[in-house]
């Protein structure tokens, strides 16, 4: 049987957690076969990425045509895109009925609080592609860029809902790796205002790097199998737990966030 195709817009992780690394190896879990356009090179360290080399939108836009061409993806999922003009491509062309809505990692601003993007990009995303979404999955950091607060806690989200729901989307996750406490919480907006806590105990580790870009990237599995928005987000949060669960005592190097597992198989 054939199985359902996921598309993941995205840059390369040469450490291979974040990006469509772990875009790829999560839609692999899920038993579906993930297509990839690349937006962006980059040079990195653990704790920083050194440079980032943004792929003509020209071939971008080559590559999702040569995709659309073969297969016709069930779900899609972007993450860095590296241009405005690359924001606005695969935003039109969900407006014409040739991308599904797809899952949003706004990848704006990172954990340790550096910014990815330009303004124009930050625009177009604010403009054309998140108004389009089906999820989006900002950070504490993005989500707070997205609403013009400063969001600390999960009250702090909570109390911007409304703003979260003018964003677009169907669903909004602000995933909350920044919160403190002994459960690791994301917060769930729906479009018609009501929040819902995902909940997992929180692993003591620092591997977590590539961890919201793997959530996105389960949703959009779930989405791609048939689930709804929320579903989705539910079944994520699980997989994820797992995932840094099984990473938690990796020692790539002590002194610094390692990668999320993707050493997952249904066979145990």
């Amino acid at each position: 049987m054939t199985p359902p195709v996921v598309l993941a817009i995205s840059a390369h992780d040469p450490l291979g957690g974040a990006g469509l690394a772990a875009d790829l190896t999560t839609f692999a879990a899920f038993g579906l076969h993930g297509v990839q356009a690349v937006t962006a090179l980059s040079a990195q360290h653990f704790d920083s990425v050194d440079e980032v080399f943004p792929v003509d939108p020209a071939f971008v836009s080559r590559q999702i045509d040569g995709i659309l061409d073969e297969i016709r993806p069930a779900a899609v999922k972007t993450g860095l895109l590296g241009s405005a003009a690359v924001v606005s491509d695969i935003a039109g062309r969900v407006v014409a009925g040739r991308l599904a809505a797809p899952v949003v990692d706004p990848v704006l601003v990172d954990g340790r609080g550096h910014r990815f993007v330009s303004a124009d990009i930050e625009g177009a995303y604010r403009a054309e592609l998140l108004p389009v979404a089906r999820v989006i999955t900002p950070n504490l950091s993005e989500a707070g860029l997205l609403v013009g607060a400063n969001l600390r806690a999960i009250d702090d989200v909570v109390a911007v809902a409304d703003k979260l729901v003018a964003l677009g989307a169907e669903l909004v996750v602000v995933t909350g790796g920044g919160f403190v406490g002994d459960d690791a919480v994301d917060v769930a907006v729906t479009a018609d205002g009501v929040t819902h806590l995902l909940r997992s105990v929180r692993s003591l580790t620092r591997n977590v790097r590539g961890s919201g870009c793997t959530f996105a990237a389960a949703i959009t599995s779930g989405l791609a199998r048939g689930l709804g928005p929320l579903e989705a987000a539910r079944e994520a949060k699980c997989f994820v737990s797992a995932r840094i669960a099984d990473s938690a005592d990796w020692e790539f190097r002590a002194d610094k966030a390692g990668p999320v597992s993707h050493l997952y198989s249904p066979f145990g």
